[in-house]
């Protein structure tokens, strides 16, 4: 049997959902559900803290619980990492995804550390290199306002960015465009790339640092980058607040078997 806090979130959930409390509606205060008889102050806070890690709600002082305007946040598939973004502008990835997102964005929204540690056994397992290597981690914890959405860790081995602004343990992202523009510049230009998808529970420190209400799960992920030559240049691990984002993915189809027909000779495209 569920918890009452969260069945009592359920409830306003849905009322949410189907449209009878629309966007910019306040939602009653604690006090006035407590004397309806729906639970004690510290039910009714934690259903409302459970709301707002799952993207429905939005608290502020002064204006109490209020439906969310907006949609979770949309997070790009193929079209956040296009070259002209990066090598050409200076969007980071996480920006595409609120330009896409129609929303508000600051460069502050982005938090950083650098450091040179021991490769985890994951890393070490992309990289092709034995257990015990030591790779460069950029940590990064990315916010929308005051609310985190996700963290991503890029590992990178030492001699593809060594005395890059990559290392640099300066605050911040690595200047314009990010660390696809510095591997660039480096000589190292990206092709293609793989990404991994994984539902699951969070750990407590996890749950911790993306505020997450309990019940709630993450998507991990997991990106390989490569160059044209199949060099990795990049494996990254990143926790996402799962109900923060809807993932978006536009791409043309492919047709193998066509593909191989003009292999073998067949009609072709010109």
């Amino acid at each position: 049997m569920a918890p009452k806090w969260r069945e009592l979130a359920d409830r306003l959930a849905e009322r949410i959902k189907s449209g009878e409390w629309e966007p910019g509606r306040q939602l009653p205060h604690i006090r006035e559900l407590v004397d309806a008889g729906e639970g004690s102050k510290t039910t009714v806070h934690r259903a409302y803290q459970a709301l707002e890690a799952e993207g429905l709600v939005v608290s502020s002082r002064g204006h109490g619980t209020v439906v969310r305007e907006h949609a979770p946040l949309k997070r790009l598939g193929i079209a956040r990492y296009d070259k002209a973004k990066w090598r050409d502008g200076d969007e980071v990835a996480f920006v595409a995804d609120r330009v896409a997102s129609g929303r508000a964005y600051s460069r502050n929204d982005q938090t950083q550390t650098v450091k040179r540690v021991v490769a985890p056994s994951r890393v070490a397992e992309a990289y092709g290199v034995p257990e015990g290597s030591e790779v460069y981690a950029r940590a990064r914890l990315v916010k929308e306002g005051r609310q985190p959405t996700h963290t991503l860790t890029s590992y990178y081995l030492p001699r593809h960015v060594e005395g890059t602004r990559i290392v640099d343990p300066a605050p911040g992202p690595a200047g314009r465009g990010g660390g696809f523009k510095v591997l660039y510049d480096a000589g190292y230009e990206i092709d293609h790339m793989r990404e991994e998808l994984f539902a699951r529970v969070p750990a407590p420190d996890e749950a911790d640092l993306l505020q997450l209400a309990p019940g709630e799960w993450v998507v991990e992920l997991h990106r390989t980058t490569y160059t044209a030559d199949g060099t990795i240049v990049e494996f990254a691990m990143g926790i996402h607040a799962a109900s923060r984002f809807a993932w978006s993915y536009d791409f043309k189809v492919p047709d193998s078997a066509g593909d191989q027909k003009t292999e073998e000779g067949g009609p072709s495209a010109e």
